[in-house]
């Protein structure tokens, strides 16, 4: 029975893909792709030579049964434009379309701008709330966040470089000045990992540029300006207060 393969692909540096990835995308008889200029950039880099399709938020509809059809003779691989599928893109309802009709789907696991960041944070990673982007509205992300702020748990969320002032003031409000590492172009030429206080990420970006992962600290349930009184499953080190930056290439 054919199979739709759910593919990590990488989140910025091409070299950060499986072998089984790569594998798998040179199988198959057709790519659904988010972003089929990025895919293609990715293929052409590993030497693939495959068929691909756009499958996106605004054609997602319409694609699906396509897609279904290509999938009764050939396996198909979906694939985001950047990262694990299904998370912050359409994929969703391509899986579930395929579930309902009895095919197999299975993951092929790699890069996440989650995990990423959350490795390279020193904030506890045992438990934590993914949000995914953060809501373009002040009033929609402060309702967001008041509910998470006493949880104990740390937050990982995305934002683009155009809200992300308003957002982290929004941040400051509900959440106090917590303790923060922001990850800009994670894996890319670029990348940055800044960490510090709330309000020292909002004067450090601001003219920000690039794509945000932002992981904000819990704080001690009833305490607004101090997060680390919440115990943490094992010790960490105090988040240093000065940003640490790398700059490399992508090879």
């Amino acid at each position: 029975m054919p199979i739709l393969y759910v593919v990590s692909t990488p989140i910025g540096n091409l070299e950060d893909v499986t072998l089984r990835a790569l594998r798998i995308l040179s199988e198959v008889s057709l790519i659904a792709a988010e972003n089929t200029l990025t895919t293609r950039k990715l293929l052409n880099r590993h030497q693939i030579k495959a068929r691909l399709t756009s499958f996106t938020e605004h054609n997602r509809r319409a694609k699906i049964p396509i897609i279904l059809g290509a999938l009764e003779t050939g396996d198909v691989a979906l694939v985001s434009e950047a990262g694990t599928p299904v998370i912050s893109d359409p994929g969703l309802e391509l899986v579930v379309a395929a579930g309902e009709a009895g095919l197999d789907v299975v993951p092929i696991p790699g890069p996440s701008a989650i995990t990423a960041a959350l490795a390279v944070s020193g904030l506890p990673a045992r438990q934590f709330t993914y949000v995914g982007f953060l809501p373009r509205r002040s009033g929609e992300r402060r309702r967001l966040l008041e509910p998470l702020a006493d949880e104990g748990r740390t937050i990982v969320a995305f934002e683009s470089p155009y809200r992300l002032q308003r957002s982290l003031a929004d941040a400051l409000s509900i959440l106090g000045d917590a303790d923060i590492v922001v990850c800009r172009e994670l894996t890319k030429a670029f990348e940055e990992v800044f960490r510090g206080r709330i309000s020292e990420a909002l004067a450090h970006f601001e003219h920000p540029r690039g794509e945000f992962t932002l992981v904000f600290a819990a704080r001690g349930k009833g305490d607004k300006h101090r997060p680390e009184a919440a115990s943490p499953p094992e010790p960490f080190p105090e988040p240093r207060r000065r940003h640490a930056r790398t700059q490399r290439r992508s090879r």
